[in-house]
């Protein structure tokens, strides 16, 4: 499948991993990029720089194709810097900025040839990205999991609208997870998607908890939470005991102080790394509705692209009647 995004990326199709903090390494990259896509490693939630270059080197012993390096910024308390200088130095062609303001990471990029790729949530946010140098933005509406944007606009119109207003290429994420949603995506306007939570839901993604993949595969489109809303930060969960306790501190008014120890990510991990339900949570997106199962990679691949096929067939047989 030849678009945009797969000519830039130099990969087979359009499907990006998304960053997924403290679950996106060398187990689960490998397996997205040996299936055609791009898979990424989360840089900011690993200890310290040298252990982004060891997982780095970690996925070249695992995949001979193409990988990228997701920095969330603004999310951890260490600074950046020495992440992307081992990036750098170890010869990385796509970085993916999430959070705060990319403009300080991507000039570090300036004179490398690194493929820059943004995340983005409104119009605003994708021009500007555009301005400072992007490659491409992932646009994410209100449906995905993780943090969004401020403005609750839904993936049907915030991607066409991002589309028509930058040239670069453009992913769409935010309640995709099969060959549906990525031929919906591709009508849109994308020239490709980002997923984040249907790769957790994978047997290579072997650090999420089997309790964390559980919730996944139980839980509907109405087992998602916002939180974080009233710190000006929304991110959606899937609900558990431990996320509701912190949509009743927000409704009782708790500001960040009193947050802080429950939105922390040891409280994430918690969740994600131990299937505490009941203190932690964990990052997913309205997408869980349509996960029925936990399939390897390539397997899940096959099946998406297959049933893109079949549904671009149907489409295409409307012309003929």
């Amino acid at each position: 499948m030849k678009t945009r995004v797969t000519e830039l990326l130099q990969i087979n199709y359009p499907v990006v991993q998304g960053g997924l903090a403290y679950l996106a390494y060398a187990e689960l990259a490998a397996a997205v990029s040996n299936a055609g896509g791009l898979g990424q490693i989360t840089a900011m939630s690993l200890p310290s720089a040298e252990a982004l270059r060891e997982e780095i080197r970690k996925v070249r012993t695992m995949t001979d194709q193409p990988f990228g390096v997701n920095f969330a910024i603004g999310q951890y308390n260490q600074s950046y810097e020495l992440y992307v200088d081992v990036a750098i130095e170890e010869g990385v062609k796509v970085i993916s900025v999430t959070g705060g303001n990319p403009e300080p990471l991507i000039r570090k990029l300036d004179g490398h040839d690194i493929k820059k790729l943004v995340l983005v949530a409104s119009v605003r946010q994708a021009q500007k990205a555009e301005s400072i140098g992007a490659d491409a933005v992932m646009a994410v509406g209100q449906e995905g999991g993780g943090h969004l944007g401020r403005d609750d606009i839904g993936t049907f119109v915030l991607i066409p609208r991002v589309a028509d207003s930058v040239s670069i290429p453009v992913l769409a994420s935010g309640g995709i997870g099969d060959g549906r949603g990525i031929l919906a995506a591709l009508a849109l306007g994308a020239d490709g998607v980002e997923m984040g939570t249907r790769f957790i839901a994978t047997k290579e993604c072997v650090h999420a908890h089997a309790a964390y993949k559980e919730a996944l595969l139980k839980g509907t489109e109405q087992d998602t939470a916002v939180i974080k809303r009233t710190l000006g930060a929304p991110a959606r969960v899937v609900r558990t005991a431990g996320s509701d306790h912190i949509l009743e501190l927000e409704k009782e008014g708790a500001g960040y102080e009193q947050l802080k120890p429950f939105i922390s990510g040891q409280n994430n991990c918690r969740f994600i790394y131990e299937g505490d339900d009941q203190k932690g949570f964990g990052w997913a997106g309205q997408v869980i509705g349509l996960i029925q199962d936990v399939p390897y990679v390539q397997e899940l691949f096959e099946r998406m692209f297959k049933d893109l096929d079949q549904r671009m067939e149907r489409l295409q047989a409307y012309n003929s009647r």
